[in-house]
């Protein structure tokens, strides 16, 4: 599994840019990243080289995170893995509190990172003959 950071980020312009820049000072390479937004607030996902020290350096400029434990399965690019995959979780009756898809830098290969709250869906994918990845 790998590790994510979490930001809980005000919605303003620019905001985004503060974030990547304090990463940045940080010296933390940024593999992937999804922001989601709502009204006022927002939440950046990111998976990094080091996400112990992105924490820290995002922490000591006041924003609230967190690190969560995400599942990284690469995919063939062929029409129908994701489904497949998704049938799979399905017909376990595991839930998937969300997903996104991003690509594995040494293979070149789609992978689906996905958050669930099951702590056996690792095992359970790869009794399946998925390929999770841990890191990017």
């Amino acid at each position: 599994m790998l590790n994510q950071v979490s930001v809980f980020a005000e919605n303003m312009s620019g905001g985004l840019l503060k974030i990547t820049n304090i990463l940045k000072n940080a010296n933390i390479n940024i593999y992937t990243m999804l922001a989601n937004d709502s009204a006022e607030f927002g939440i950046v996902r990111l998976i990094v080289d080091n996400p112990e020290v992105a924490i820290e350096a995002l922490k000591a400029k006041d924003y609230q995170c967190r690190q969560d434990k995400v599942i990284a399965i690469e995919m063939d690019d062929t029409p129908g893995y994701l489904d497949g995959i998704l049938a799979a979780i399905s017909s376990a009756n595991i839930d998937i509190s969300y997903l996104y898809i991003s690509f594995n830098r040494e293979t070149v290969k789609p992978v689906v990172v996905i958050k669930t709250n099951e702590p056996e869906t690792a095992t359970f994918l790869i009794g399946r003959g998925y390929k999770l990845i841990e890191k990017f």
